[in-house]
C-alpha cells in the first residue's frame, strides 16, 4: 500500500515540541492527572482502584463500564454499539479498512482530517472531494453531495464540528446527509472528535449514529475532554459492523491499555466538570480571537461555531508554508498552514489551550503582520 504523506501530521511532528506558542494545538488545554483526580473528587478512591489495577490486557472492545459510559454520550445508543480503540485516529483508520475495497466510491467532504481521502485513495477506491465553500460559511453544498452520490456509492466521510474551519453541521443537516446515503445505502462516517464543546448551550450537536441506520460516529477523550495523552476513542455503530471491524482490530490492537480505560471512565463519570471547564476555555477563548480578528484589515475568517480551531485567511502575497515557517522563526508563535488542507493563503489557529499563551500569540502576530504589511 502506498499512501500519501499526513501533511498536517509532520507539520507538527516537526515544529510542536519546540515552539515558544503553540497556536496550532487542537485539544482543549490538556489536563493533568492531579488536575483529573481534582475534577472527580474522588483522588483518594481513584487512587485506590489505579493501585489495584492489574497491568495485564484488558477486556478487548474496552471494558463494559467504559463503553456504557460512552453509550451515555449519544441518544439511542447501547454499550454493544461501542468499540474501544486507540484514539479517533485507530477509530477511522478501522472504519476505512472495513468498508472500503478497491474500485468503492467514497465521497468525501473536504477540508477535513487527511485520513477521510487519504486512507480510502490508498486501498485503491474512487474518492470525490466535496469542497467546503468560505462563502458558505463553510458548510456542504448538500444538493451538491446529492449530485456526487451515485448507486455504487460505499461510503460518505464527514467530520462534524469541522477541523480546521469550527463549521458546525446542524441535525436538519445531518438529517439531510442521512436521506441522501440512504437513497443508494451507503454509509456515513462523521468524525465528531469535537463534538461536545459547541459555542452555545450544553455544546453538543445530535450524531450521526443516532439520525441513520448506517450512521457510523467516531470519538475520543483528546479534544472536549483535554486527556489526549490518554490514546483513547471509540466507535459508534451497528453491531454488525463493529463485529466486522473487530476483525480487522485484531490484527492491529488487543486492547487499550487498563490504565487509559480506568482513567477515561473517571473522566466520563464526571465530565460535566470537564466539560463546564472545556466551554469556559473555548468560549472564553474564541472571545479574544473573535476580537483580535475584528480588529484587524488583514486577517478575516468565518466565526466558528464548535470546535478548537478556525480558520484565517490573510491578505499577504505569501504562501501558508511560507508564511507559518516565517512566523515560527519570527516570534515563535506557531500556526498550522492552510495549504496542509488545500487551503491557500490561509492559517489553522487552535485557540482553546491556555489563554494567557493565545494573547500573546495573538500579540506576536499582530507585530510580524505589520512588518509584512510595510514590507508590501
Amino acid at each position: 500500500m502506498r499512501i500519501s504523506e499526513f501533511a498536517v501530521e509532520q507539520w507538527m511532528n516537526e515544529y510542536e515540541e519546540t515552539c515558544r506558542y503553540n497556536l496550532a494545538e487542537t485539544c482543549v488545554r490538556s489536563l493533568t492527572t492531579g488536575e483529573l483526580l481534582d475534577l472527580s473528587g474522588r483522588r483518594e478512591e481513584v487512587l485506590t482502584e489505579l493501585a489495584a489495577t492489574p497491568l495485564t490486557y484488558g477486556p478487548i472492545a474496552g471494558s463494559p463500564r467504559l463503553r456504557t459510559l460512552v453509550a451515555g454520550l449519544y441518544s439511542t445508543q447501547s454499550p454493544d454499539n461501542v468499540l474501544i480503540t486507540h484514539g479517533a485516529i485507530g477509530a477511522n483508520a478501522l472504519v476505512h479498512a472495513t468498508l472500503v475495497a478497491p474500485g468503492d466510491h467514497v465521497v468525501a467532504v473536504v477540508p477535513t482530517y487527511q485520513q477521510h481521502y487519504s486512507i480510502p485513495d490508498s486501498y485503491g477506491a474512487r474518492v470525490d472531494r466535496l469542497p467546503l465553500r468560505e462563502d458558505h460559511d463553510w458548510l456542504p453544498d448538500l444538493d451538491a453531495l446529492d449530485r456526487l452520490v451515485t448507486s455504487d456509492t460505499q461510503l460518505i466521510a464527514v467530520n462534524n464540528p469541522n477541523n480546521p474551519t469550527g463549521a458546525l453541521i446542524d441535525e436538519a443537516g445531518l438529517t439531510r446527509i442521512a436521506e441522501i446515503a440512504r437513497r443508494v445505502g451507503a454509509w456515513v462516517l462523521c468524525d465528531e472528535v469535537y463534538r461536545g464543546v459547541d459555542q452555545h448551550g450544553h455544546g453538543f450537536t445530535t450524531s450521526i449514529a443516532d439520525l441513520y441506520e448506517r450512521g457510523i460516529s467516531t470519538g475520543s477523550m483528546s479534544k472536549p475532554y483535554s486527556l489526549a495523552g490518554l490514546r483513547l476513542g471509540w466507535i459508534v455503530g451497528p453491531t454488525e459492523l463493529l463485529a466486522d471491524v473487530a476483525t480487522h482490530r485484531d490484527y492491529t490492537t488487543i486492547s487499550v491499555g487498563r490504565i487509559d480505560d480506568l482513567l477515561a471512565c473517571v473522566a466520563l463519570e464526571h465530565k460535566d466538570a470537564i466539560l463546564a471547564r472545556s466551554h469556559r476555555i473555548t468560549r472564553t477563548n474564541l472571545a479574544i480571537l473573535d476580537e483580535w480578528v475584528s480588529g484587524r484589515d488583514d486577517i478575516s475568517y468565518v466565526r466558528p461555531a464548535s470546535g478548537t480551531t478556525a480558520l484565517l485567511r490573510y491578505t499577504a502575497p505569501i504562501g501558508s508554508y511560507d508564511f507559518c515557517t516565517r512566523l515560527l522563526k519570527d516570534t515563535g508563535v506557531m500556526f498550522t498552514p492552510g495549504a496542509a488542507f488545500d487551503i491557500e493563503h490561509t492559517v489553522r489557529i487552535g485557540f482553546a489551550d491556555d489563554t494567557e499563551t493565545l494573547r500573546t500569540g495573538l500579540r506576536l502576530v499582530g507585530r510580524f503582520l505589520d512588518q509584512l504589511d510595510s514590507l508590501a
